[in-house]
């Protein structure tokens, strides 16, 4: 922590995550309580930290159940004034528009900033110190673990207590269990049979030129799959630790960047809603992780288009300097096969929407390019809201991807406006 903290907050975020950072803005410019934002990471992570990808067109991140158009517009604007984009160009899409149309698929039009890791970092630490200049106090690197409903206060991993008026949670999609835990201790209702499963594409621009014209495809494809988080310019693959398991995820540097790799990585996902037996979305992408760890000795996998068509597994000698020219850019992905480990139903569905890009897009399903599993996003714990500013209890307000508010940085900033409004009245 940078400096001993009060006993008591009028105000306490936990998470500096989008949402996070939304609330606190809200309460901080129009208030005069005492606000802590606490964030377990020596920076703030989640969609800011990674990519730092920014879509501002109505309902892409905005989950319908909980927005309007008209109520999204007008907050969207509110986080443009703290963000600043500096949008994207977005050019001959009606091209690709009527070429999915001809077979059943949809692109949206969608207004797009883009930051890049390497520049992101900068921008989270202009913001947290905006933050400090308007008097919140900031800990970072500072655990919430316990939250005591009976005398409203948390307990750090320090062993310092807390107390609070109200209570804003954060936390970002990893933290799920986390924030399960939480609501338990709450006594709060919540259901989280929804999960996204799916694969991260990695191939050459001149595979994709999409890029070229339109930073972040949005495409819909039948089965509910969809096309997210694209990446190129200078575009890389990380793998991500979760609990039990590794999630593969996309990374870019920003525009200004001078060194351009020439590839390209994007996520095709397909939307499961469970129902019972089986009633817990978080659990049932975690063994599907796990799964994945036992095949490939503790990682993640990858295998070549060109072998997956011949029903081959993918082996070290696969990724050469021969036929696939180029590289991947996870180095500790292990070569493998999907169909080993990823469910039918959801393998047979994003193949044929690749089928289906590759129609729209030719060059996409070139033999060289790379299909990295798993991608898994865990955002769907559903709490039950007791009104408009997603309040849980009264002084408790759950927010952001991990809260199922949002899927995506203004979204989830957004959501951080809405629930500071209650509080702020």
């Amino acid at each position: 922590m940078e400096k001993r903290l009060r006993k008591h907050y009028d105000v306490i975020i936990v998470g500096s995550g989008p949402a996070g950072l939304g609330a606190a803005f809200k309460l901080a410019e129009n208030t005069n309580r005492s606000i802590l934002l606490i964030e377990k990471k020596k920076i703030s992570s989640g969609g800011l930290r990674n990519d730092c990808k920014q879509n501002y067109t109505y309902p892409v991140g905005f989950p319908l159940e909980h927005w309007s158009k008209e109520e999204a517009d007008l907050l969207l604007k509110e986080v443009k004034q703290h963000l600043h984009p500096r949008m994207e160009e977005r050019i001959h899409v009606e091209k690709y528009q009527k070429r999915a149309r001809k077979i059943g698929v949809d692109i949206l039009s969608i207004d797009q900033a883009h930051v890049g890791t390497d520049r992101s970092s900068a921008l989270i630490n202009a913001l947290v110190q905006q933050l400090k200049d308007l008097k919140v106090e900031v800990a970072l690197h500072t655990e919430v673990i316990l939250l005591d409903r009976a005398i409203k206060a948390i307990t750090l991993n320090d062993g310092t207590l807390l107390s609070f008026d109200d209570i804003i949670l954060a936390p970002g999609r990893a933290d799920y269990e986390w924030l399960q835990r939480q609501m338990d201790t709450l006594g709060i209702t919540y259901s989280d049979n929804i999960v996204d499963i799916g694969i991260r594409v990695e191939t050459r621009e001149e595979n994709y030129p999409i890029v070229r014209d339109y930073y972040d495809p949005k495409i819909l494809f039948p089965g509910k799959v969809r096309t997210f988080c694209t990446n190129s310019g200078s575009a890389h693959i990380v793998r991500e630790k979760y609990e039990g398991y590794y999630s593969v995820n996309g990374h870019s540097l920003s525009r200004d960047y001078n060194n351009p790799n020439g590839l390209v990585n994007f996520a095709m996902l397909k939307t499961i809603r469970l129902t019972e037996p089986v009633v817990s979305g978080q659990e049932f992408g975690k063994i599907l992780g796990q799964m994945v760890m036992q095949l490939s000795g503790g990682s993640v996998i990858m295998q070549r288009v060109g072998d997956f068509r011949l029903g081959s597994r993918s082996k070290k000698e696969t990724f050469n300097s021969d036929l696939y020219d180029f590289e991947p850019t996870l180095k500790n992905a292990v070569a493998g096969d999907l169909s080993l480990c990823m469910p039918s139903k959801i393998l047979r569905d994003i193949w044929k929407a690749l089928k289906m890009l590759d129609t729209i897009i030719p060059g996409v399903l070139h033999p060289s390019t790379i299909l990295y599993y798993p991608e898994i996003k865990t955002y769907s714990n559903k709490p039950s809201f007791i009104n408009d500013h997603f309040m849980v209890k009264e002084g408790y307000y759950i927010i952001g991807d991990g809260a199922g508010t949002s899927r995506g940085i203004t979204a989830a900033w957004a959501s951080g406006i809405r629930a500071a409004g209650g509080i702020v009245g």
